[in-house]
């Protein structure tokens, strides 16, 4: 059956058409490959602050009608043969990615999809980040944002037709050099045989750059590396420290920024303060939203520009970003609010009201930091009137490219991008706030690269962070304690707004994970409720799902509970209609036992969603070992993500998904005071330690459907899998996040390392 895909209102914009010069592009992979498509213009240069994986050299030569034909990647010299694929003389071939790699082994994943179809062994595949700006390709596809788990569903279809046109191109020469037909060309391990001759790639390379890509070619892999474990390519320089983070740039002539902002929240400078230098410093610049110092070292720009002391201009309201204002206005819009509605089926207010029992629930979920390990970081060389280079952690290259020319008036022509690794993005890299600064200070201070780093202090402070959210969920149930009515609805700050989203409209971030659910539910209505806190929100990992999941599977339990039905099976019965849905909840739940008793003094939880294309169920067991504590022994985990490229990779971002959702759920929130963030560093923003992570127990449940995604989806299930295990086990039910906020403090012996 297909997929139950989240639906949002027509008339609602979602994050993937924000991230449009990405996903809108991914149609056009298919038809928009082939040499007249390859590599952009020359390069100019760049290269310096590459590593494995991390950077680009200079663009290449060309042929008399500009197409280029040879390259450097990163230091890897070879031939292009179509946008992808650069094929060296010692036969290796180095695969261009287009989504940034931030721990989630994207880079291996498209790598695999391509491999496929170009019969290569794994043992000759690099892999580089492809570079946007005078670099881009006239494909614009070559170069995407990475967010919302698109990178494999987006690349997955156009990569292995690209990988199947370049095998094909490299059989056409090997027929033109040594005779036979092209079906009889058979190309394999990097090397094509026809007609008792075989050449490598590498020697065909260059000559097959010229040929004209079939339109359609047969796509022939038959699994030799999709749907295998084969080994990242990422994690050898990561594990001998080669690797080259945003954080790690290092430039010839180098200096570096620290940046001072405003400690309440939209605050700026006055346009005609000008900062003296700090003695022992380079200069003082006013950006704007921040004082900037640069300086020899990045400790003499902190400690500088912390010691500056300017005025700040504040806006109307700022200091009601106040979590008691926040919170009471809440409540208010949830009583009195003008709501929206993202989704309607029946009357379920009348069904409601008409029940032989009536159920109404509030939950309520807090802000939330990124808190990536990685803090904003960028390193700008400019070059007035000439060019400008930028090595970030970015998850929106073409964003970037985009701020440089806005506030340089340099053409795109004179940008190159270099995207590095990321140390943790979760939605935060999207934005380009970091960059915008970056730039502007290298302008004050042209011809030298500068590096801008941002404190921890500043990244907690002056985050985009995960909206509060505020729901209240009613569920009627019939004289058999079967549902006959649902209805949610969801006050939360809008996301989408800032981008351009009105305020009179639902926004699709705000429903997600509440819209379209699997569950039979004869009367049901969603509707959305603009909270109108200036608070800075953004996509964090999972967006809505994160505390939508936590809603709508906290209330199918309350249900199942006053129905008295255990809550397996009362799902079961909802999902009747819904095989696929029904298949990953029973093997989450064979995974974990379901049916045998939990040891002594614990209880099990379940929970599930549907959402980037993905269907994930968990089920926790917990035990409860002091009032007010608990302790997660175990979380099983099913995912359908349609075709499982890297199986071990799958799991893996089902277990950091899990990780980070669990710290999540126990103590982490931002809180506000008088316009102010309160939580400032990872001593009072409480993460998972490696002791209390529990055992966790992946299995990989593949229908035969299309492909999803991974990044995201481990993430929504573990905030409800846990609060209905403790329910069933104490008799409390937890109706916010996070479970324990005043214990996210630690003392001074619990901040060191584990």
């Amino acid at each position: 059956m297909t997929i139950h895909q989240n639906a949002p209102d027509p008339t609602t914009v979602s994050r993937r058409t924000l991230i449009g010069q990405g996903a809108a592009a991914f149609a056009g992979l298919a038809i928009g490959f082939g040499p007249e498509m390859a590599a952009a213009k020359k390069g100019s240069g760049g290269g310096s602050g590459s590593g494995s994986g991390s950077g680009s050299g200079s663009g290449g030569t060309t042929t008399p009608t500009g197409t280029p034909t040879t390259a450097n990647v990163g230091g890897l010299v070879g031939t292009y043969v179509g946008n992808w694929l650069l094929i060296g003389a010692d036969n290796t071939v180095t695969i261009l990615c287009g989504s940034q790699e931030m721990g989630q082994g994207i880079m291996t994943g498209l790598a695999q999809v391509v491999a496929e179809e170009l019969m290569v062994d794994w043992n000759q595949v690099k892999v580089e980040h492809a570079p946007a700006g005078n670099f881009t390709y006239a494909d614009p596809a070559m170069r995407g944002v990475t967010g919302g788990s698109m990178s494999m569903r987006g690349y997955y279809q156009g990569l292995r037709v690209a990988g199947a046109k370049a095998r094909e191109m490299l059989k056409m020469v090997a027929v033109a050099r040594f005779g036979g037909s092209l079906g009889n060309a058979v190309a394999a391990s990097g090397t094509v045989s026809v007609n008792g001759q075989t050449a490598t790639y590498g020697a065909l390379a260059a000559a097959a750059a010229q040929q004209t890509p079939p339109s359609s070619p047969a796509l022939i892999g038959n699994g030799r590396l999709i749907g295998r474990s084969v080994a990242r390519t990422d994690i050898p320089a990561k594990v001998d420290g080669s690797a080259v983070f945003g954080i790690d740039v290092r430039l010839p002539g180098m200096v570096y920024a620290a940046v001072k902002h405003s400690p309440v929240h939209g605050g700026t400078l006055s346009p005609t303060y000008s900062p003296a230098t700090p003695s022992g410093t380079l200069k003082a610049v006013n950006i704007g939203t921040a004082v900037a110092v640069v300086a020899t070292n990045t400790w003499a720009a902190k400690n500088a520009v912390a010691r500056l002391t300017p005025s700040w201009i504040l806006p109307v309201g700022a200091t009601d970003i106040d979590s008691a204002k926040i919170d009471a206005t809440a409540q208010t819009l949830m009583a009195s609010g003008t709501p929206l509605n993202a989704e309607l089926l029946g009357d379920a207010e009348g069904s409601w009201a008409g029940s032989p029992k009536r159920l109404e629930m509030t939950y309520a979920a807090p802000f939330m930091a990124h808190a990536t390990l990685e803090p904003m970081a960028c390193t700008v060389l400019y070059t007035p009137g000439q060019s400008c280079e930028v090595w970030a952690s970015t998850q929106a290259p073409p964003s970037v490219v985009g701020v440089v020319t806005k506030l340089t008036g340099l053409p795109a022509t004179a940008v190159v991008v270099h995207p590095m690794f990321m140390g943790g993005g979760m939605g935060r890299k999207f934005e380009t706030d970091f960059v915008t600064e970056a730039v502007k200070i290298a302008m004050a201070v042209p011809g030298k690269p500068v590096k801008l780093t941002w404190t921890r202090e500043e990244d907690m402070t002056h985050d985009f962070y995960r909206p509060m959210a505020l729901s209240r969920v009613r569920i009627g149930l019939d004289a058999n304690g079967q549902p006959t009515s649902w209805s949610n609805r969801i006050v939360t700050p809008s996301i989408l707004l800032r981008f351009g989203v009105p305020g009179t409209m639902v926004d699709s971030q705000a429903v997600d994970g509440a819209i379209g659910l699997p569950y039979a539910f004869p009367s049901k209505r969603v509707d959305y409720v603009r909270h109108t806190t200036t608070a800075p929100v953004g996509f964090w990992r999972s967006v809505g799902h994160s505390y939508n999941t936590f809603v709508v599977e906290s209330a199918i339990d309350e249900a199942a509970l006053a129905a008295g039905v255990d809550p397996l099976l009362f799902r079961q019965r909802l999902l009747a209609a819904s095989p696929r849905h029904l298949a990953v909840l029973n093997a989450a739940a064979a995974l974990a036992g379901w049916g045998t008793p939990p040891p002594a003094g614990r209880a099990r939880g379940i929970a599930m969603t549907i959402g980037f294309g993905s269907i994930v169920a968990q089920v926790a067991e917990i035990s409860a070992p002091t009032t007010g504590a608990l302790t997660v022994h175990r979380i099983s985990c099913a995912i359908d993500c349609g075709i499982a490229v890297n199986p071990d990779q799958v799991t893996a971002q089902m277990e950091g998904g899990i990780i980070q959702a669990l710290g999540a759920a126990m103590w982490s929130r931002i809180t506000f005071a008088a316009g102010r963030t309160v939580q400032r560093n990872y001593n009072n923003y409480r993460m998972l330690k490696m002791r209390e992570t529990p055992q966790i127990a992946v299995t990989i449940v593949q229908q035969g459907s299309p492909i999803g995604g991974v990044g995201e989806p481990g993430v929504p299930c573990v905030a409800p899998a846990v609060a209905n295990a403790y329910a069933k086990l104490t008799g409390t039910r937890f109706r916010s996040l996070p479970f324990f906020p005043n214990a996210g403090t630690m003392g001074e012996d619990e901040g060191e390392d584990d």
